[in-house]
């Protein structure tokens, strides 16, 4: 298929690889123009627009910061909405707000073009072995159109409802991990305070009731302190804003999710924002007196 790619960066650059090495013709574009010197010598295309990407692409990924990226992509003054032909299909894989997602869908529907939300969890290890795994929403016909290009990215795909409700599965995730890094974060402070040797704790609870990708991948991060990028302490406190902003609208309790917003606040204010989301850990550890 004719695939156009719209952001390349930690997550975005190795997915649209892979999106090449499965076979598909690739058209990509970056704000930061760059970055698309590494998959232009793959043999991918370039364009010098959003709109330009999609003129001849049957389907248009987009993956993007936040909300207000998206919108101007899509539907900006050279957005995807202006070169993208009747039929084909957007396939949104950054995470957003899920209200954003359905105004954009209605948009391009009435120009004919189909939308598709599909955003990511499993980190930049995930996206650059493929094995992501892709919360969708969507028409059914639409997702199972675009399968064979969502196959390339990733390895456990579900549809999980109609337009927007990727979004609010990606919210959810987002949620949950957010727990996950604090509890692992009190854990690994406990047992260095302790004086364990915290490769041999790991290694012990790793495969109890306590594993999981947090402890396996992102634990020694929390032992080292030491938080080098997988996935960024702002962005992961962008999507938890969504989620929040999702839960006041539906009236739902989230008391960790609100804990970790204010942790991640603070972390970013005080200029540890593109560090990985792990870096959460300083916090446990200069209250628990380790740094």
């Amino acid at each position: 298929m004719k695939v156009a790619f719209i952001g390349l960066g930690t997550m975005g650059g190795p997915m649209a690889l892979n999106v090449m090495k499965a076979g598909h013709d690739l058209i990509i574009h970056n704000r930061t123009r760059h970055k698309e010197e590494l998959l232009a010598a793959h043999g991918a295309k370039r364009a010098a627009s959003p709109g330009e990407a999609a003129l001849e692409a049957e389907v248009i990924i987009t993956s993007l910061s936040d909300t207000p990226d998206v919108e101007e992509v899509v539907l900006g003054n050279n957005g995807i909405i202006h070169g993208a032909r009747p039929g084909s299909a957007v396939v949104d894989m950054s995470t957003i707000s899920p209200d954003a997602t359905r105004k954009m869908e209605q948009v391009l529907r009435a120009k004919g073009i189909k939308m598709i939300d599909a955003p990511v969890s499993g980190g930049s290890e995930g996206a650059q072995q493929g094995t992501l795994a892709i919360m969708v929403g969507g028409d059914p016909a639409d997702v199972e159109r675009v399968m064979p290009v969502l196959q390339a990215i990733g390895t456990k795909i579900t549809h999980v409802g109609p337009i927007g409700a990727g979004q609010l599965t990606k919210a959810i995730n987002q949620t949950i991990i957010s727990g996950v890094y604090l509890s692992i974060a009190e854990g690994m402070v406990l047992g260095l305070k302790a004086g364990l040797d915290m490769d041999k704790v790991v290694e012990a609870i790793g495969v109890g009731a306590a594993g999981s990708w947090v402890l396996t991948y992102r634990s020694k991060n929390m032992i080292d302190n030491n938080y080098p990028l997988g996935f960024r302490v702002r962005l992961h406190h962008k999507d938890l804003g969504i989620a929040l902003e999702t839960a006041k609208k539906l009236g739902v309790t989230m008391l960790v999710a609100a804990l970790m917003d204010q942790i991640e606040t603070g972390i970013v204010a005080r200029g540890y924002g593109d560090e990985d989301v792990s870096a959460v850990a300083r916090s446990i550890r200069e209250q628990s007196g380790i740094d």
